[in-house]
């Protein structure tokens, strides 16, 4: 899944609404729509933005 997160093309100092934003346009118009892939979609968006929270991390670590 991280390369996924790699895929969306956002910089390191976006937000967190950027960051899913550029998700859903990943997902299929069936997925972005259906009532019954709710939880799944939340779930990915959780996991995007807790890879961009990582990446953040990094970047505040070594100060790059």
């Amino acid at each position: 899944m991280f390369g996924t997160y790699c895929r969306l093309g956002v910089p390191v100092w976006s937000t967190d609404r950027e960051v899913i934003r550029a998700a859903r346009r990943l997902l299929s118009a069936t997925a972005r729509g259906g009532r019954a892939l709710r939880a799944e979609r939340h779930a990915f968006f959780r996991q995007m933005l807790e890879f961009h929270h990582c990446e953040q991390e990094l970047v505040r670590e070594y100060r790059l």
